[in-house]
């Protein structure tokens, strides 16, 4: 067996946008749903979101059933979950929270086998090898892994381009409401003065030739961010949806 192609990263790069959406619930059943609805790619939330390891395995396991690519966003900037998150064998990890560019590049290491990082070489037993049976993949993983860290702070504004020209960081994706709260506008991500700061971060994530992220719940800017450069789109959660039709369908059994 070869290790897979991370088609994700694939279309990334190329230019392509990918649209997606957040994975928040913890359970498997709403991650194959949301796999077969046709998303390029679903987000398992570790940060905000009631998924421990454990419970990332099994929604891994039902998005490759739908063949919608996977990625994990782990709880915090630290190398030990980036290595968690890789040898359960999702090949994109989004980091939030990386300010500066150390931090970016200790990330980048993180998701790596040596010479080009210090990933610790465990995946025989994992998934990620389909426990042994990738026989290559120490030697062909690094290729299709993709690192996005995540500027959310008024200091990663202030350190977009020196985090944007980390080698091995793959992409940056804008965290809009953690950005406003620390520029002083917190539940305001559409303050001007956010915006601004977005747009900036954007331009100067597509300038330095990597990949530019963003989630918006707003459907009237999924165009307007897809045409400042943004690939890399998230597009609304499972909870969020789900909640607004039940509420809806509610409110409509009574009106």
């Amino acid at each position: 067996m070869q290790t897979p192609e991370n088609t994700l990263k694939t279309a990334l790069v190329a230019g392509q946008v990918q649209h997606g959406i957040w994975l928040t619930s913890g359970t498997a059943v709403l991650a194959e749903l949301a796999g077969n609805a046709g998303f390029d790619w679903c987000l398992i939330d570790g940060e905000h979101g009631p998924n421990t390891v454990s419970e990332m395995l099994p929604q891994l396991q039902a998005l490759a059933i739908s063949g919608t690519q996977p990625v994990i966003r782990i709880a915090s900037a630290e190398a030990w979950m980036v290595k968690q998150a890789l040898d359960l064998g999702c090949q994109t990890v989004l980091v939030p929270m990386v300010d500066d560019a150390k931090k970016a590049q200790e990330m980048a290491l993180a998701m790596r086998y040596p010479p080009d990082g210090n990933r610790g070489m465990g995946a025989v037993l994992a998934r990620a090898t389909s426990w042994g049976a990738v026989t290559d993949y120490p030697h062909s993983a690094n290729a299709q892994m993709c690192l996005l860290v995540q500027a959310e702070s008024a200091q990663a504004l202030e350190n977009i381009d020196a985090i944007a020209a980390t080698d091995g960081v793959d992409g940056v994706f804008v965290g809009p409401a953690d950005l406003s709260a620390d520029m002083g506008y917190p539940g305001q991500p559409d303050h001007p003065e956010v915006e601004k700061a977005i747009d900036h971060m954007i331009a100067r994530i597509v300038a330095a030739g990597k990949i530019a992220g963003i989630i918006t719940f707003d459907e009237s800017r999924f165009k307007k961010y897809a045409e400042k450069g943004v690939t890399f789109l998230g597009v609304g959660g499972d909870m969020a949806v789900l909640n607004g039709a039940l509420r809806g369908l509610a409110a409509r059994t009574k009106a």
